[in-house]
Order: C-alpha cells, then sequence, then structure tokens
C-alpha cells in the first residue's frame, strides 16, 4: 500500500507545473502593443502573475483605455499565446519528476488553472505531462477564478476527492487564498520572489521561499508522507 494512499493532489499550471509566464508576458505584450500601448514590461506583468488571463485583458481594457472590447482582448492574447505554448512550454525537471513519482504510488492527480482548456491541453501535450495528468479544470468551466475555491473544489469533484484530502501546489498568492478558501493544503513555490512575504502564503502547510530553485521532487513527496502522520 501506498504511503500516500488517501491523498490527492492539485497543481496549478502556469508558473507551478511550467515555465509560462514568459510566454504570458509575450503574448501580453504583443497584443498590448497592436492596442496602441508599445511599452508594456516584465515588471508591469508581474502584477498579473496569477490571475486568470480574462480578468487580466479587463484590467487592462480600464488602465489603459482600450477601444477594442474585453472579448476581442481576450481572443488576441488567447491566439498568440497558444501559438506559443504549443512550441515553447519548458516543465520544470523537478516538478515532472515529482509527477512521475506520484503517479508511481497511484496518486490521484490533476490540474486546476486560470487558463483557458485550449491552452491547458496545448501545455500538456507539448510537455508530455498530459500522460500522467488526465484530469484538468480551467477557470472558464467554473463561476468564478483564483483566489475562489472555485477551480479547486471542481477538480476535487472530478477525482472523487474530500477537499480536506487534498493537496494543491501554487505559486501565486491568489492560487494560495483559494486552496485555503478550499480547504486544502498546499504547498507554495513563489514565482515573484518578492511575493513570498505576501499573507496568502504564510497559511501553506509548506513554503519554499526560494521558489522552484528550491523546491525537489524528493523533499515534496517526504513532506506528504510526513504531514499524513
Amino acid at each position: 500500500m501506498s504511503r500516500l494512499s488517501g491523498i490527492s493532489v492539485i497543481f496549478d499550471l502556469d508558473g507551478t507545473l511550467v515555465d509560462s509566464e514568459p510566454n504570458y508576458y509575450e503574448a501580453g505584450r504583443q497584443t498590448l502593443a497592436e492596442h496602441g500601448v508599445p511599452d508594456f514590461t516584465w515588471t508591469d506583468h508581474e502584477r498579473y502573475v496569477g490571475i486568470s488571463t480574462q480578468e487580466t485583458v479587463t484590467r487592462w481594457k480600464s488602465l489603459y483605455r482600450l477601444r477594442a472590447s474585453v472579448p476581442e482582448l481576450l481572443a488576441d492574447k488567447n491566439r498568440r499565446y497558444l501559438e506559443l505554448a504549443r512550441t515553447a512550454t519548458r516543465a520544470y525537471p523537478e516538478m515532472r519528476e515529482f509527477v512521475e513519482l506520484l503517479a508511481g504510488e497511484g496518486v490521484p492527480m490533476a490540474v486546476a488553472s486560470g487558463s483557458s482548456p485550449q491552452a491547458i491541453d496545448a501545455i500538456l501535450a507539448g510537455t508530455g505531462l498530459d500522460a500522467y495528468l488526465r484530469t484538468a479544470v480551467s477557470a472558464d468551466e467554473v463561476a468564478h477564478g483564483k483566489p475562489a475555491p472555485d477551480v479547486f473544489l471542481e477538480a476535487a469533484r472530478r477525482l472523487g476527492a474530500d477537499p480536506a484530502d487534498c493537496v494543491v501546489l501554487e505559486d501565486a498568492a491568489p492560487g494560495a487564498a483559494a486552496a485555503h478558501a478550499a480547504g486544502m493544503r498546499c504547498i507554495a513555490i513563489p514565482y515573484v520572489a518578492a511575493q513570498a512575504d505576501a499573507p496568502e502564503f504564510t497559511r501553506a502547510g509548506l513554503l519554499l521561499r526560494g521558489g522552484q530553485e528550491e523546491f525537489t521532487a524528493r523533499a515534496a513527496h517526504d513532506w506528504l508522507v510526513r504531514s499524513r502522520s
């Protein structure tokens, strides 16, 4: 019997399983440039890490007084992002190892992401993670995106798991807040180092302040084993 029986693991996708933020930034930069905002920087982009694409473009419309509608901006950004996602997304090596380790022990796993279903599918297929992660929930499929708990609760429902038995891996403060609201434990791996002190992360069961550089598959696995006992 697996030492992890009874536990289900739910992964955020962007910035947690895969290093997709550079693609999101590039898609956003190109979209805004086309709509008359030529100087969107990485620092600007960091403000939107962990927020759904829908919410991001809604904020852009008002902040930059864009003439295009929110649906137009959303379609434009998603189209550009998908082109990049299919060809240029890298899975974090230790995360891939962690997924493989959990799969070997028969742990039920899911992805819960603010990205569109098409983007999630493109990334999982492009990285080969779709071999292990067959259950995926997009914020587009639920009433509210993170920090609301909806995506995580829906992932648990699809896995047939009690939220209290689920552990979430998250890189962004809204996601950590969503995990807490869902009644799930959280392993937090902050993508933006400056956000490691965010109050949302203080409730994480395991906080890796150094982000992906500090994360190892073995240490995360051992924490899960210990957290059961």
